[in-house]
């Protein structure tokens, strides 16, 4: 389980709400290719090898592969049924979970969803725009956002895309952008969201979608927290604004309690704290 588990850290990583989206497309690939050198019998053999010496280490005694396989607890007398622990420890555990994790990716980041993304990346601003590709921006605007642009929108985009990534290229206030976020923010305040108007409104559209798929995932796993068996029966305003409260806890932990009280006491109160 830790060797497995160990190569699915990308998990948390991805739940961070500044993860970028370069990264998170790196993660996935790198988590799937790690998970696939593991499944080799290359793979099979390194933790083998690592679980010998563990048990060697501690006086434990090591299974014998070439045996046959008896159930833990059972008695072995009538119990073989011909299986041996080399088949069975690592065809129906090890090589089992690990296909597990992997179908759990492709199902999470399948074809459509990982082309979505790469194509997402191409705005990324690090390293001086490293990422950008016209082609993928061309692809992101016509194949997943057609009902969003008109058709003129659409041929004018490539142009005005190589005009754009020539002009973020040598503005020097677009050299230190870490992230999407920041590079929205500095097309706003150099006023190249008007000249640039549908690059800008193709990053307003990639914008959304980690708001409208992690942020909300996040909503909903927090709502088993505030919304539990002894408190069920919450209203919906009630349990809007306990959820705000939680999920911006780290917001919230900066108000100071003096603030609250005198927040409470303006309105008609007959209880004075």
């Amino acid at each position: 389980m830790q060797e497995i588990f160990g190569y699915t850290e990308l998990c948390r990583a991805l739940q961070k709400q500044d993860e970028d989206i370069v990264h998170a497309i790196e993660l996935v690939d790198f988590t799937k290719y790690h998970l696939e050198c593991l499944r080799t019998d290359a793979g099979w053999d390194d933790f083998l090898t690592k679980v010998t010496c563990f048990c060697t280490k501690h006086k434990i005694k090591v299974v014998d592969m070439k045996g046959p396989y008896f159930p833990v607890g059972r008695p072995k007398r009538g119990l073989c049924n011909g299986a041996m622990n080399y088949h069975r420890f690592k065809v129906d555990m090890f090589v089992a979970v690990i296909d597990r994790q992997i179908s759990e990716l492709n199902g999470r980041f399948d074809e459509v969803s990982t082309q979505l993304l790469s194509c997402m990346a191409a705005f990324c601003p690090l390293r001086l725009f490293a990422a950008y590709d016209q082609e993928k921006l061309v692809r992101l605007a016509t194949k997943f956002y057609a009902n969003d642009f008109t058709s003129d929108e659409l041929a004018r985009l490539p142009w005005q895309l190589n005009m754009y990534v020539t002009h973020v290229r040598r503005d020097e206030r677009f050299q230190n952008l870490k992230n999407l976020c920041q590079l929205s923010v500095m097309l706003v305040e150099t006023n190249k969201h008007e000249q640039y108007h549908i690059v800008y409104k193709l990053l307003k559209l990639v914008l959304i979608l980690p708001v409208a798929t992690a942020s909300v995932e996040r909503v909903f796993s927090s709502m088993n927290y505030v919304k539990n068996k002894l408190r069920s029966k919450m209203g919906d305003d009630y349990l809007s604004n306990c959820l705000v409260t939680f999920v911006e806890r780290e917001f919230f932990n900066q108000v100071k309690d003096e603030d609250v009280i005198n927040r409470f006491q303006k309105g008609n109160r007959k209880v004075i704290l």
